[in-house]
């Protein structure tokens, strides 16, 4: 009898606890990302066995209002429900048909660089997430290191230690590559207009994502390229049965996608869908050009695999850099081009010569340390809680109707507003206020993205941006009509 009373005790005080742990989250006194006691700390702090403890965060985390994180703790993971639709997928509003690069929307970023601008806009980390101290450590260790002091021209490949790096990291997505495999760039930018010069030529047509980083575009341009768009969902990425559609209209020389977190909608290719785009790409020829600048950014328990880690024929040419992670302005990209290896080296011959040597040796030395696992580790953990507080602020302050992705990774929310709103005018309100956000129209070559916009979390949540955003829900809910 004193052992079922003392269960039946334990019981009460679970679900005593388990109640007013919920009833804090839905009364916004525990916010999200807040972290809770530890399960030992609860345990002495209620006056309950830790096993008691223990099964009440377990009952939270399964009803999605806390989340574990590995060597951290708990953590308070509440999303609004009225968010629990993703933004709707656009097809294009033309039919498939190939656009000129020249018809893409103008660029609205002359204000990007202005400090007095809170710069929601810009898909990067912002200066107290990077690790600077031990960077440079990194540049002046492997100055010293090197017999010239890093002032010669480096191998035409690119540096050997960052090489090796990059082919050891390879083994997190699935990859079996080894350094003579890999190219470095000056950044990532530079490794996906090498890749596309090595496939296309003037006038070919280049099947992209809708929505897409507007850089890419520029790209286009630049090298007098014509894009097919292909439609995205926010979770799982390009549609593969419109593409393939497409491709038996249109001759696509090559395909651009972002795998892993797309700019700006945030969706992650499920590993079967991954295949799949390379069995079809593959069966046809078409080179695919891998974007991987945001794989490492992920917040789940393990990087995503990329599509060149299914890739058996070297049709995959993946490229990434550290410019998202851990030093922008160091410009250290890479490409692994597969069968187009020689002619990104020519290319790289005729274009730059080398990289610069003094940024790849402290890359591949912090690499080389371990300080990069490290710094990463910590990046994941502070960008996940961002995510979720400007998650949290948006549902505070954005009109009900709102729809939001819900990124497994990477910087971008992408949201979609009132039908009557238009982002570009909304952008422009917005200036007005110092705020810079994305208007949905620079994502696409067509109007279909009028009423959205783009959300970066890179910048630490503050009450200066939670004010921001505030004042972004009260600018929206004026122009509604």
């Amino acid at each position: 009898m004193e052992k079922l009373s003392a269960i039946a005790e334990d019981e009460f005080l679970y679900a005593k606890i388990v109640s007013r742990i919920e009833n804090q989250i839905k009364q916004n006194l525990l916010k999200t990302g807040d972290k809770l006691p530890s399960v030992r700390y609860l345990s002495t702090q209620q006056g309950i066995s830790i096993s008691t403890a223990y099964k009440a965060y377990v009952e939270l985390e399964n009803m999605g209002l806390i989340e574990a994180r590995p060597k951290s703790g708990y953590y308070i993971k509440y999303l609004p429900s009225r968010f629990s639709k993703a933004p709707a997928v656009k097809p294009p509003l033309k039919k498939i048909e190939e656009v000129s690069v020249g018809q893409m929307i103008s660029m609205v970023y002359q204000n990007m660089t202005e400090e007095s601008v809170l710069r929601l806009s810009r898909s990067s980390p912002s200066l107290n997430l990077l690790p600077l101290a031990r960077l440079a450590k990194s540049m002046m260790e492997a100055m010293r290191k090197s017999p010239s002091g890093n002032v010669n021209y480096e191998f035409l490949q690119g540096n050997l230690s960052l090489r090796k790096q990059v082919a050891k990291n390879a083994f997190s997505w699935g990859g079996q590559v080894t350094e003579n495999d890999v190219v470095t760039t000056q950044g990532c930018q530079e490794a996906l207009v090498f890749c596309l010069r090595a496939v296309t030529k003037p006038g070919d047509t280049v099947a992209i994502e809708s929505p897409t980083y507007f850089g890419i575009f520029n790209v286009m341009l630049s090298l007098d390229l014509k894009v097919l768009e292909i439609p995205v969902d926010p979770e799982t990425g390009i549609d593969i049965n419109y593409l393939e559609q497409a491709m038996n209209k249109v001759d696509i020389k090559a395909c651009l996608f972002v795998t892993n977190f797309s700019n700006p909608a945030g969706s992650c290719m499920p590993d079967d869908k991954k295949q799949q785009l390379v069995n079809l790409l593959t069966e046809r020829k078409v080179p695919l050009i891998e974007d991987d600048i945001y794989g490492e950014i992920y917040f789940g328990k393990s990087r995503p695999r990329t599509c060149k880690s299914f890739d058996t024929e070297g049709w995959v040419m993946l490229c990434s850099s550290v410019s998202k992670s851990l030093a922008p302005g160091y410009r250290v990209g890479w490409c692994i081009p597969g069968r187009f290896k020689e002619q990104i080296i020519n290319l790289k011959m005729m274009h730059t010569v080398s990289s610069a040597t003094p940024t790849q040796a402290a890359i591949g030395h912090f690499f080389e340390t371990g300080r990069y696992d490290l710094h990463m580790r910590k990046l994941r953990r502070e960008l996940y809680t961002q995510c979720l507080k400007y998650t949290e602020a948006i549902a505070s302050y954005f009109p009900e109707n709102t729809k939001i992705s819900r990124p497994l990774g990477g910087y971008a929310l992408w949201i979609e507003l009132d039908k009557s709103i238009n982002a570009f005018e909304l952008y422009q309100a917005a200036m007005e206020q110092n705020i810079s956000i994305a208007p949905g129209q620079i994502f696409s070559t067509d109007a279909r993205f009028t009423n959205f916009i783009r959300i970066s979390f890179g910048i630490s949540f503050s009450d200066v941006v939670e004010q921001s955003l505030k004042t972004l829900g009260e600018l929206i809910k004026g122009m509604i009509r």
